[in-house]
C-alpha cells in the first residue's frame, strides 16, 4: 500500500497505525474549504461588475472578455501542475503560498488603474488559485478515511456548488452597496481580509501532507497541456467579442493536435519509467474516468445556465444585480440541503443518487422553461423560485457525490494529481459552458428576443442533462 507523509503543525503525527493519515480537525477542514470557495466565487463574482468596469476603465467588449477569460484560462491550465507541486513540496505549504498570492493579486485587481492592468492581475489571480485549490481535495484525501471522508467530500461538493451561486449573489450586493465609493473594486478587495483570516487559520490547523514518492515536474507534459487548453479556451472566450478573426480559427485547429501530442508524450514518459504530469494509469481507474466524462456535460450546463439566467434577468426583466442574485437563493438553499443528505442516500442507494439527481434537475429546468415561456415578461422572484429550487436540488444530489466517486480509488500519494485532473476538467468545462451555451444564448437573444432565447437555451440544457443521466448509469454502483 502506498503511504502519504502527514505532518500536523506544532505536534507530531497522531496516526494510530503505519500508513494511517493523521486526521484533519474541524477547524482545519473549515480552512481548506474556505480556500476552495475563494477561487470559485471569483470565477463568477466579476460577471455582475463588468458594466461598471467598462464604464470606469473604458474597457470595451473584447477587454471585458479577457477580464473573465484570462482568470479562467490561467486557472484551468495550471491546476494539474499545482496538484503535482503540492504532492512534491507539501500541500499545506502550497496552500499557504497560493492563498497569500491570491490575496495579493486580488488587491492588485481592486487597485488596477487601467483595463490592461486589470487583465494582467486577473491572470495572476487565476495562477494563484491554481496553486491553492488542488491542495484542498488532496489534503482531504490524505487526512480522512471512511465516513469522515464521505462527509468531508460532501461538504466540499456543497462548498463548490454554493460558491458558484454565491459569487453572483455577492457580486450584485457589493456593486449595489458601493462600499466607501469602491464600486466594482469591492468584488476583489473583499478577498483581502478573508485571505488574512485564512492564512492565520491554515498555519494553526491544516496538517502538512506530501507524497512519499515525490516526482519531478513534467515540463513537456505541462507545456503541451497548457497549449491544448489555451488554444481551446482563449478563442472560445475572446472570439465572439473580437468578431471571430482568423487567429481564433487557427487556434481552435491547434487544440486537438496539442491534445493528441500531450497524450502521446504522457504515454511515452510512463513507458520509459518517468513520472508524467497526468499518469495514464490514473485514467485507467474506472471511477475517475467515468466520473470525468460525466462531469464535462454537467459543468457545461451549470455555467451556461448561470450565465444565461443572470443576463436574462438583468437585461430582459430589468432586474437590478441584487434582485438577480436573490433569484438564485432557492437554488443555493436546495443545493446545500441535498449536499448534506447525500452521504446517507449514497449509503442506501449508491451512485443511483446521481441518476435521481439528474432526473430532478431536468424536472426543475423544464418547469423553469415553461414558466418563462408562459409568464414573460411579468415574472417575479416567486414565479421563478419553484423551478430554480428543483434544479438546485437535483444538482446538489449530483455534484458532491460525483466528486467523491471520482477520487475514491485514487491512491493517497497521487491525491494532488487526481484532484488537479478533476478540477481542471471542471473549470475547463465551466469556461466552455459560458463560451458555448452563453454565446448561443446571446446570438438567439439578438435574433429572437430574450424570452425565446432563454427558453430555447433551457430546452437545450435538458439535452445535456439527459446525457448526464445516461452516463450516470455507467458509474460504479457502490461507493467507498
Amino acid at each position: 500500500m502506498t503511504e502519504t507523509t502527514v505532518r500536523t503543525p506544532h505536534r507530531p503525527s497522531t496516526a494510530t497505525s503505519p500508513g494511517a493519515p493523521a486526521g484533519i480537525s474541524p477547524l482545519g477542514l473549515f480552512t481548506v474549504l474556505l480556500g476552495a470557495a475563494l477561487p470559485l466565487i471569483d470565477f463568477f463574482i466579476v460577471n455582475v461588475a463588468l458594466p461598471a468596469i467598462d464604464t470606469d476603465l473604458a474597457a470595451g467588449p473584447a477587454m471585458l472578455e479577457l477580464v473573465v477569460g484570462g482568470y479562467g484560462v490561467a486557472y484551468s491550465v495550471l491546476l494539474v501542475l499545482g496538484g503535482r507541486l503540492g504532492d512534491t513540496a507539501g500541500r499545506r505549504r502550497l496552500f499557504l503560498i497560493g492563498m497569500a498570492a491570491f490575496g495579493a493579486t486580488s488587491l492588485a485587481c481592486g487597485l488596477a488603474p487601467t483595463a490592461w492592468t486589470l487583465v494582467g492581475a486577473r491572470v495572476a489571480q487565476g495562477a494563484a488559485a491554481a496553486l491553492m485549490l488542488p491542495q484542498v481535495l488532496a489534503t482531504i484525501q490524505a487526512t480522512t478515511q471512511g465516513p469522515r471522508r464521505a462527509r468531508a467530500m460532501s461538504l466540499y461538493g456543497a462548498t463548490a456548488g454554493l460558491s458558484m451561486v454565491a459569487g453572483q449573489i455577492l457580486g450584485g450586493v457589493l456593486v449595489a452597496a458601493d462600499v466607501a465609493g469602491s464600486g466594482w473594486r469591492s468584488v476583489f478587495l473583499v478577498n483581502v481580509p478573508v485571505v488574512l483570516v485564512g492564512l492565520v487559520l491554515a498555519v494553526r490547523a491544516v496538517p502538512e501532507t506530501r507524497s512519499d514518492r515525490p516526482a519531478s515536474v513534467d515540463v513537456p507534459g505541462t507545456l503541451l497541456l497548457a497549449l491544448a487548453l489555451v488554444s481551446l479556451l482563449l478563442p472560445l472566450t475572446e472570439g465572439r467579442a473580437a468578431g471571430w478573426p482568423l487567429w481564433t480559427w487557427l487556434s481552435l485547429a491547434v487544440s486537438p493536435l496539442a491534445a493528441v501530442a500531450f497524450y502521446l508524450a504522457e504515454r511515452r514518459a510512463d513507458r520509459l519509467g518517468r513520472t508524467p504530469l497526468v499518469p495514464p494509469s490514473l485514467l485507467r481507474l474506472e471511477s475517475l474516468r467515468r466520473g470525468l466524462v460525466m462531469l464535462l456535460p454537467f459543468s457545461i450546463g451549470f455555467s451556461g445556465f448561470m450565465f444565461a439566467f443572470a443576463v436574462a434577468l438583468q437585461q430582459g426583466l430589468r432586474m437590478g444585480p441584487v434582485s438577480a442574485g436573490l433569484a438564485l437563493v432557492p437554488l443555493a438553499l436546495a443545493f446545500f440541503a441535498a449536499s448534506l443528505a447525500g452521504p446517507r442516500l449514497v449509503g442506501r442507494f449508491g451512485s443511483r443518487v446521481v441518476t435521481a439527481g439528474g432526473i430532478i434537475q431536468a424536472a426543475g429546468i423544464g418547469l423553469l422553461a415553461l414558466t418563462v415561456w408562459r409568464g414573460w415578461p411579468d415574472l417575479g422572484l416567486a414565479d421563478l423560485a419553484p423551478g430554480v429550487a428543483l434544479a438546485g436540488l437535483g444538482q446538489g444530489l449530483q455534484l458532491p457525490v460525483l466528486m467523491r466517486l471520482m477520487l475514491s480509488d485514487v491512491p493517497a500519494d497521487r491525491a494532488g494529481v487526481g484532484s488537479g485532473v478533476m478540477v481542471t476538467t471542471q473549470q475547463s468545462s465551466l469556461a466552455l459552458g459560458v463560451a458555448t451555451v452563453g454565446s448561443l444564448f446571446l446570438a438567439l437573444a439578438a435574433s429572437l428576443g430574450m424570452r425565446d432565447a432563454l427558453t430555447m437555451t433551457l430546452v437545450g440544457q435538458l439535452g445535456l442533462i439527459a446525457l448526464t443521466v445516461l452516463l450516470s448509469l455507467r458509474l460504479p454502483r457502490t461507493m467507498r
